[in-house]
C-alpha cells in the first residue's frame, strides 16, 4: 500500500516497518488485555455471578439472569459502536484505540468491588449492569478500531495477516481469562464465591496500565492521513461518517451486519453457553469445560494466522464461507460430543469448535470487513455492523439457547443445533454477497509495495477499492 508523503502537518511518525512492529504490538497486546476483560466477564456469568448477585431459587435460574446482564453488555455494544467509530473516523484511529481500553480496564476493575445481593440487595445486580454496559460500550469499538488500524498498516498482499492480527490478541485474551477461570474453579466453592472471583477483575486495573502505555505508541494510519488531506484539498464540507454510512454504503453494512450475525451466535454457543450447559444439564465439573476453552484458545492462537494466511492465498471470503459451512455439518455432532461426559471427548469438541471453526470465520474479518468501506467511514462501518450484529445475535443466543434446553424435559439440544446451522447459513450468505470484492474500476495491473513487481488484481483480493458512492 503506498504511504502518504510526510509533511510536517501530517505528523510522518516512525518509519513504516517500526509503524507496523507498534502497531502489531498494540493491537495484539491491546486486543488480549480488553478481551480478557471481557470474556472473563462471560464466564464468571456461567459459574459465578447467578450465584451471588440474584436472589436464588435454583441453579438454571441464576443462571439466566446472569445471562440477561451478559446480553446487556451485547446491547450497549452498538451504541459503542456507532459513537467511537464516528469519533474514529473524524479525529483518527489512535485515540479512540486508547479511550476504549481505558473504559474497559476500569469497568472492569471495579466489577470486582461490588457487593454481593446478600450485602446490598437489588443494588448488586443493577451496578452489575452498568458497569456491563460500559464494558459493553468499549468493546463496541475495540475490534473495529484494531482491525482497521492492522488493515491500513498492512502492505496489499499482506492484509488477510495482519488483518487477523486482533483475532489473534482476542484468542489471547481468552486463553488468559480461560487459565484464571480453569484455576479458580480448582478453589472450593465458597472460596471462589466469597473473593476468589474478584482477584482476576481486580488485576484489570494494573493490566489496564500496560495496555494505555502500548497503545500510546500507535502511529495513526496512512489511510486516514489521506482522507483527511483530501478533504483539505477539496475543501469539503465536514459530513458525519455514520450518516455518510447509512446513505452511500448500505450494502457493505448489510454485509458486515450479516457476518456479524452468524459469527458471533456460532461463536458464543460454542464458547459461552457450553460452559453452562456442560455445568448446570450434564452435572459436568465446571473445570472441565473451562480447561477445554483454554485448550481451544491455545489452539486458536496457531489457526488464527494459518487463517490469515489462507485469507492472503486464496481470499478472504473463501476462508469465511469454508468455516461457516463446517460450522453448520458440526452443529449436531458438538452436543452429540458434549453428551458423553467424556473430559477427553469434551475438550476434543471445544477445540474443534472454538480452536478451529470459529478462527476460520474471525481471522478473515479483519481484512473482510474492512475492504467493505472507503477509509472515511470504514470504523463507523465496521463498528456499526459487527456489533449490531453481536448484540442481536452474541448476545441473546446463548440466552435463547439456555431457555431452548431448560424448557425442555429431557433437556433437548436440537433446537440450539438449527441455531448453530442458522448462523452458519448466514455466515456463508455474508460472504457471497462481498461488496468489497467488487472494485470500482476493471481489474488492473497494480504495482507491488515492497518489490516494485507488477501484480495481478483479481475480484476476491483485499486490495480491491470500495467504491466512494454506490
Amino acid at each position: 500500500m503506498a504511504h502518504a508523503p510526510h509533511t510536517a502537518a501530517q505528523d510522518p511518525g516512525p518509519p513504516p516497518a517500526i509503524a507496523r512492529r507498534r502497531v502489531a504490538t498494540a493491537t495484539i497486546v491491546g486486543s488480549a488485555l480488553e478481551w480478557y476483560d471481557f470474556y472473563l466477564y462471560a464466564s464468571m456469568a456461567a459459574l459465578v455471578f447467578g450465584k451471588i448477585f440474584f436472589p436464588q431459587s435454583d441453579d438454571a435460574t441464576g443462571t439466566m439472569a446472569a445471562f440477561a446482564t451478559f446480553a446487556a453488555g451485547f446491547l450497549a455494544r452498538p451504541l459503542g459502536g456507532i459513537m467511537f467509530g464516528h469519533l474514529a473516523d473524524r479525529i483518527g484511529r489512535r485515540s479512540v484505540l486508547i479511550v476504549t481500553f481505558v473504559l474497559m480496564g476500569i469497568s472492569t476493575g471495579l466489577i470486582g468491588l461490588l457487593p454481593t445481593y446478600d450485602t446490598a440487595g437489588v443494588a448488586a445486580p443493577v451496578a452489575l449492569v452498568i458497569l456491563r454496559i460500559f464494558q459493553g460500550l468499549g468493546a463496541g469499538a475495540e475490534y473495529s478500531s484494531a482491525a482497521v488500524v492492522a488493515y491500513e498498516h498492512a502492505d496489499e498482499n499482506r492484509r488477510g495477516r495482519q488483518g487477523a492480527w486482533p483475532a489473534l490478541g482476542l484468542n489471547l485474551g481468552l486463553l488468559l481469562s480461560s487459565l484464571t477461570v480453569t484455576v479458580l474453579t480448582t478453589l472450593d466453592e465458597q472460596t471462589l464465591l466469597t473473593w476468589g472471583w474478584r482477584v482476576p477483575f481486580v488485576a484489570s486495573f494494573a493490566l489496564a496500565g500496560v495496555g494505555l502505555w502500548v497503545r500510546s505508541r500507535v502511529p495513526e494510519s496512512p489511510d486516514f492521513h489521506n482522507s483527511k488531506k483530501k478533504k483539505e484539498e477539496q475543501k469539503a464540507a465536514p459530513q458525519l461518517p455514520f450518516v455518510t454510512l447509512l446513505r452511500k454504503q448500505r450494502r457493505g453494512l448489510l454485509v458486515v451486519l450479516a457476518v456479524s450475525l452468524g459469527y458471533n451466535a456460532l461463536s458464543y454457543i460454542f464458547k459461552t453457553f457450553s460452559l453452562a450447559y456442560l455445568s448446570d444439564f450434564q452435572n459436568v465439573s465446571p473445570s472441565v469445560g473451562a480447561f477445554g476453552i483454554t485448550l481451544a484458545s491455545a489452539t486458536a492462537i496457531v489457526t488464527v494466522p494459518l487463517f490469515g494466511w489462507a485469507s492472503d492465498r486464496f481470499g478472504s471470503r473463501r476462508v469465511l464461507a469454508g468455516g461457516g459451512i463446517a460450522s453448520v455439518l458440526f452443529a449436531f455432532p458438538f452436543f452429540l460430543l458434549l453428551d458423553t461426559r467424556n473430559s477427553t471427548v469434551i475438550w476434543l469438541c471445544l477445540i474443534i469448535a472454538t480452536g478451529v471453526l470459529a478462527p476460520a470465520m474471525f481471522a478473515p474479518q479483519g481484512a473482510f470487513l474492512s475492504r467493505q468501506f472507503p477509509p472515511d467511514v470504514r470504523v463507523s462501518g465496521v463498528g456499526t455492523g459487527r456489533e449490531i450484529g453481536a448484540a442481536l445475535s452474541g448476545g441473546l443466543a446463548p440466552l435463547a439457547a439456555l431457555a431452548i434446553v431448560g424448557a425442555s424435559v429431557t433437556h433437548a439440544t436440537w433446537g440450539v443445533s438449527l441455531i448453530l446451522i442458522a448462523g452458519g447459513i448466514v455466515v456463508v450468505i455474508g460472504a457471497v454477497f462481498d461488496h468489497g470484492a467488487r472494485p470500482a474500476a476493471a481489474p488492473a495491473l497494480r504495482q507491488d509495495s515492497d518489490t516494485g513487481r507488477a501484480a495481478d488484481r483479481t475480484p476476491d483480493q483485499d486490495s480491491a477499492r470500495v467504491p466512494q458512492d454506490r
